[in-house]
């Protein structure tokens, strides 16, 4: 969808990239260039590239592959733009790197081959690479999120890894075990604004927060209708502000709480929490709002976004307080990024 600056109106185009399966469409704001990662073992797996907004897209997928041996990759799951860099994450769970902007791919084997790789498991979507963070002034400061083993750093683009998972429950795990180094299913993280190092994470047990870059974290869900959901989103020039869509639990049937939709938003990193409805359905609402499908915008005051399993795209533009339907009756929406581009 696009729109001017006044966020008045949207225009729906599509469908792109031939109505491949899509799982993580990101832009670049430097270049304006839209990536959209997805695949299937049927149609392959390649990372689409539009330089015009949509109009026209390529696709490639040159060395998007582990080593001759590995189990091959099923799709790609995740991107981030970095410094000039993109980076890929894929299902079984690995990174990748691209110089080029997607033309030509490289493995970062390191993560792949950490020490603790035996004990990771898969989540219910196999073992998934399903979100990168890039730190948002050094570049080169990376942080992955991998269900069923939980976050891991690396401080060098991706040339070695360490997990950062303290204080994260695990609580399918025996009482002894609930807080191991690996491990945990987490569901996403996002990066508060500026370079304090402060990540917001929702986890399949718990939402978190950290404030020294995934070193040690923080349960932040007490407020909270329930401890489950998958995305999360920051807002994206104050680090206490952060928004999540809570769901009614892994085991009763993962849809929002009593079937009325809320966005639920804290303005002092998770302390309080406030539940925001006006504009969304509070009867007979049960979608659910998958892992990348939330997002902020750039402006201000900033606009807040997410999609539905059952196809419908929510806005707000003024931080939460209230929302409108921007689109309906589209297929499940995986995704929802945002690009704001220079006059």
């Amino acid at each position: 969808m696009e729109s001017d600056a006044s966020r008045e109106t949207f225009d729906l185009r599509g469908p792109f990239c031939e109505a491949w399966p899509i799982n993580h469409v990101v832009g670049d704001p430097a270049t304006g260039v839209i990536y959209a990662a997805g695949g299937h073992p049927w149609v392959g797996t390649d990372v689409w590239r539009s330089p015009d907004l949509g109009k026209s897209w390529t696709r490639s997928g040159k060395g998007l592959a582990y080593p001759e041996g590995s189990e091959p990759i099923q799709s790609v799951w995740s991107l981030a733009v970095a410094n000039g860099h993109l980076y890929a994450g894929a299902k079984p769970a690995g990174i990748f790197r691209s110089h080029d902007g997607g033309e030509n791919w490289e493995h970062l084997p390191a993560l792949a081959n950490h020490p603790t790789r035996p004990s990771w498991n898969p989540g219910g979507a196999g073992l998934t690479l399903h979100s990168i963070v890039v730190h948002p002034e050094a570049p080169r400061e990376l942080w992955v999120g991998i269900s069923a083993a939980g976050v891991f750093y690396s401080p060098d683009g991706g040339e070695s890894w360490e997990p950062r998972n303290g204080g994260t429950r695990a609580d399918y795990m025996p009482e002894d075990q609930r807080y191991p180094e690996v491990g945990q299913c987490v569901h996403n993280i996002a990066p508060a604004a500026g370079a304090g190092g402060r990540l917001y994470q929702q986890n399949h047990c718990g939402m978190y927060r950290s404030d020294d870059g995934g070193r040690n974290w923080e349960s932040i869900e007490a407020g909270l209708p329930s401890d489950f959901g998958f995305p999360v989103a920051a807002h994206p020039r104050d680090p206490e502000t952060v928004f999540l869509l809570p769901l009614n639990g892994a085991e009763k049937g993962r849809f929002v709480p009593d079937g009325a939709a809320a966005v639920w938003r804290s303005r002092d990193g998770g302390q309080t929490w406030q539940d925001l409805r006006e504009g969304l359905p509070q009867s007979h609402a049960y979608f659910a709002v998958l892992r990348q499908a939330m997002a902020t915008d750039r402006m201000d005051p900033a606009g807040v976004y997410f999609g539905t399993n059952t196809g419908s795209l929510y806005a707000s533009f003024d931080e939460g307080d209230s929302w409108r339907r921007l689109a309906e009756h589209l297929p499940t929406i995986f995704s929802v990024e945002t690009l704001t581009l220079q006059a």
